[in-house]
């Protein structure tokens, strides 16, 4: 999988115009998303995000920039902290810049990270509502894999494994009902048409299996 987030690394800081050597950065940026912490915020969601993005780039209108946002949205993660995705989008302020990207879309990179603290993009901002689903897509599962929501769920758990149990079922339920309560969970047309259900099902059947 590194083989190949390398490669895409490369392609993908190229294309935003990126004019020195991008191989230290995906070094940092992968020994950041491997770290012994991470259960589910891991090298295997980034994967599962960028390939999402790929279905979702023609709704962005700046590809390059949502998947550089997908690169850095968890590079900081330490689950018992609320200020991770600060922290991220400044190091894609950092790292960007001196990597050669201009200052413009440097700002957009570190806006979208930001927005994945809510997940709640201003309509009519495509790039926001593409990284966005793509980040949340993990919720509808896997039609090929009946498993994949329990497994998310459960890694989930994993990186939480300092909370305690009752402790961990309250505040999961009150994410769980936060996100039941939304109008709607995908913004872009493919999410809404081809997420949306499926999630819902998800959240409500672990939602059921907490409370």
């Amino acid at each position: 999988m590194d083989t190949a987030l390398r490669s895409r690394w490369a392609a993908t800081t190229a294309a935003a115009g990126a004019d020195r050597d991008p191989a230290p950065y995906a070094d940092r940026l992968l020994a950041a998303w491997a770290e012994p912490q991470r259960r589910y915020h891991t090298t295997a969601h980034l994967a599962d995000v960028l390939a999402r993005i790929d279905v979702l780039a023609p709704h962005a209108a700046d590809p390059t920039a949502v998947e550089l946002a997908a690169w850095f949205h968890d590079a900081v993660y330490r689950p018992d902290r609320s200020e991770n995705e600060e922290r991220s989008a400044a190091l894609a302020e950092r790292a960007l810049p001196e990597l050669g990207i201009d200052a413009a879309r440097t700002a957009e990179v570190a806006r979208l990270v930001r927005l994945t603290v809510t997940h709640d993009p201003a309509p009519g901002d495509t790039n926001g509502e593409a990284l966005c689903d793509a980040d949340l897509a993990v919720l509808a599962g896997r039609p090929d894999d009946p498993g994949a929501y329990a497994a998310y769920a459960a890694a989930v758990r994993a990186e939480y494994a300092f909370v305690p149990d009752e402790a961990f079922r309250t505040g999961r339920a009150a994410v769980l009902r936060q996100l039941l309560g939304l109008p709607r969970l995908f913004r872009t047309p493919y999410g809404a048409a081809h997420w949306e259900a499926p999630a819902r099902r998800n959240l409500a059947a672990e939602l059921a299996s907490l409370t």
